[in-house]
């Protein structure tokens, strides 16, 4: 099985946070959350799936991805799975191998590993980050921090002022 052979660096992440907070400026249309999507899983070699999903009715709602393809997991209710157990506990889920977590609702068979960070806004997640990665171990504790920096900055412009809709 592959191991992952590449780590986000922190100058890199650095870097990739300019760009996502200039994105990030206008963060009211769909658009806005498409083009964070793309950054992270255009930028980063391990990041292989992203996408966020937005809090409603007790349940995560896919508003944003960039992969090879979509998931069919589009809505996930709270506590199911790594998304719905994150955003219920309201911390960020690393699972270095999916294979061995119970909770793992499996998207694609290239799956490796996972890390979910929830988006917080007025004390409550309303939203999170996914990232799949096609690698066993392909989130370090950098990949952690500049993600949970990344939602930060998604919670700053919150309220979306047009909620994304479903591709």
């Amino acid at each position: 099985m592959k191991t992952v052979e590449y780590h986000l660096g922190r100058e890199e992440a650095k870097e990739l946070l300019g760009r996502i907070d200039q994105a990030l400026s206008s963060l009211d249309t769909k658009a806005t959350l498409d083009e964070v999507v793309k950054l992270l899983n255009g930028n980063v070699p391990s990041y292989t799936w992203v996408g966020v999903y937005t809090m409603n009715d007790g349940a995560l709602h896919l508003a944003a991805w960039s992969g090879p393809a979509p998931t069919v997991h589009d809505t996930i209710p709270l506590g199911k799975g790594v998304c719905g157990y994150a955003a219920k506990a309201g911390r960020t889920e690393i699972v270095s191998d999916v294979s061995k977590d119970p909770r793992y609702l499996e998207c694609f068979l290239s799956t490796k590993s996972e890390i979910v960070v929830p988006i917080f806004a007025g004390g409550k997640v309303v939203g999170e980050l996914d990232i799949d990665g096609d690698v066993l171990g392909a989130f370090s504790t950098t990949d952690k921090e500049f993600l949970e920096a990344v939602a930060r900055k998604i919670s700053a412009h919150w309220p979306i002022q047009s909620p994304p809709q479903l591709r």
